[in-house]
Parts: C-alpha cells; structure tokens; sequence
C-alpha cells in the first residue's frame, strides 16, 4: 500500500496527460513538441547530471547483467508466441518488440521516487545499456520489412549517447562546473513531470486489435508485466543484488513498453496501429503491476 501510495504521484501525472491531451484543445503539434523537448533536451540532461555524480565500479557489471538476462527471456517467450497466434509475418515483428523494451520516463522517475539520485543513476545505467539490446533486437526482427540501420538508430538515439558522454566524462573524472551543473539540475527538474504527462498524452486504446489479435495481445503484455518482473527477481537474487541495485533491476523489469516501439514500427513499414494499443495498454495495466512487484520485493525481503 505504502508503495502505491508513493508512485501515486507519477501515474497522476500519466492520466493527466491523459485528460489534458483529450480535454484542452492544444493540438497534436503542442504534444509532439513536448515530447521533443523531453527526448532530446531533458531527459539526456538528467541522465548526465546523474551519471556523472554516480560512483562507478565493478558492482554495477551484476546489475546490468540482471537486465539483459530479464530482456533476454522475455525475448525468447515473446520468440515463442510465433506459432500460437495467426499474426502476419509484420503485424508480429512490430508486437513483438512489446514484449521487452522499456519506457525509461516512467523508469527514471521510479528510481528517483525509491531512492533519490542514487536510484537516477543506477536506472539511467541500467536504460542506456540496455537501449542498443533492446534497438538491435527489434530493428532485426523488422529488417526484412525496411531498411533501417540499427547503428543509424543508436546514434540518433538521445538517451543512448547522453549515457556513452555521462560515462565517459565520469571515468575521465572531469568536473562539472557549478553553474553548469545548476543549469542541468534545473532542466533535470522537469524532465520527470513533463515525460510522464507525454507518457500520458499519447495513449491510445479504441480499436485496432480485432478479433485475431487479442490472443497475441494478452500474451505480449504477460511476459511484460509478469514474465519478465519473475526472471529479473530470480537472476538477482543469485548474482546476490541488493538495495538500491535489486529494486532498480526489478523496477526495469517491470517496466511498460516504451513509445518508441510504435515510432519504430511505423518507419519500418509495421503494424503501428497494434503496437500503439499495445504499449497504452502496458502503461494502464503497470499502473496496477508496478506497484504489486515493488511492494512484493518489499513484503518477501
């Protein structure tokens, strides 16, 4: 309860989105400016203003091995809904990448909500890492459909390089100046509210699952929210995570898809409709099922 209680805020900021975006005439421009802004300005503002602060050593290697390990089942389940359900060789490549990428808005302000800057820095660690992974896998399941480069994709991916530059300038152990640090902790601050009433602002769920696509649905958005939580939470717990690095990998874990996967879906030709039904159904249902994980790795402690 306490639990739900805390992440209460960020999703109020989710349905807010929700009703600004339905309720106040703005328009489709305002909303894709905002998430711009987000994208490419604060969010890789938070994430250096974090990682260049973080103390990095060998430690983190358990963490991010959890997260690939966690993706990597989700993958295979996902990979194994293939003869079950009669989707088209497209309309399945465009959902199954559902079943594992993650929206880092809702990730990072988790992590800041469970354990401050500390939480920032392992989640943005975790997220960055795991992008290339996660872009590899799905661009290669749709590259038959398009012509997509997966390099082309990280290296206009604005999370991924904020992470490589965050990184880089850590180990060089290079100082952050003061006024540049408050200029970035001030565009940090916004990050978080501003991603999430995007989040918010871009669900869809009238239509376009029809009859056929139900099933697969279901399936996709299990190993999600349930199957993947179950594979990060036992691979942690024999690589011996704890704190602040167990609750980060189970929060990943736990994750709803990100919108990414419907941008990449409709630049490569796939089945957007779907996949954006898809990924707002993740979020509305990881409302419930975010909570639940991280209130159960509190009960089971």
């Amino acid at each position: 309860m306490h639990t739900a209680l805390t992440l209460l805020p960020d999703f109020a900021l989710i349905l807010l989105g929700f009703a600004l975006r339905r309720g106040m005439a703005l328009g489709d421009h305002f909303w894709t400016g905002v998430e711009k802004l987000v994208y490419f300005v604060l969010f890789p503002a938070l994430l250096f203003n974090a990682l260049t602060k973080a103390p990095l050593t060998f430690s983190a290697v358990p963490l991010l091995g959890t997260g690939a390990a966690a993706m990597a089942g989700a993958m295979a389940l996902a990979l194994a809904a293939r003869p079950l359900f009669p989707l088209t060789p497209i309309s399945f490549a465009s959902q199954f990448q559902c079943a594992f990428r993650f929206n880092t808005y809702i990730g990072l302000a988790v992590a800041a909500k469970l354990h401050g800057a500390a939480g920032i820095a392992a989640m943005g660690l975790l997220a960055g890492a795991m992008v290339p992974f996660a872009n590899l896998v799905a661009v290669g399941m749709l590259a038959r459909h398009g012509e997509t480069s997966v390099w082309r994709e990280l290296a206009k991916n604005p999370l991924f390089l904020a992470t490589l530059v965050s990184l880089g300038w850590n180990l060089a152990g290079l100082p952050v100046p003061a006024p540049v640090g408050a200029f970035l902790s001030r565009l940090a601050e916004a990050a978080i509210a501003l991603g999430l009433l995007a989040v918010g602002a871009a669900l869809k769920l009238r239509g376009a699952l029809g009859h056929d696509g139900r099933g697969a649905a279901g399936y996709f958005l299990a190993v999600k929210l349930l199957a993947m939580p179950v594979i990060a939470w036992l691979v942690a717990r024999w690589v011996g995570l704890a704190g602040v690095y167990f609750d980060v990998a189970l929060a990943f874990a736990a994750l709803p898809t990100a919108s990414s996967a419907y941008i990449l879906a409709q630049r490569m030709g796939g089945d957007g409709a779907r996949v954006a039904w898809l990924i707002s159904a993740s979020t509305l249902l990881g409302m419930v099922t975010l909570p639940l994980w991280l209130a159960l790795r509190v009960f089971l402690a």
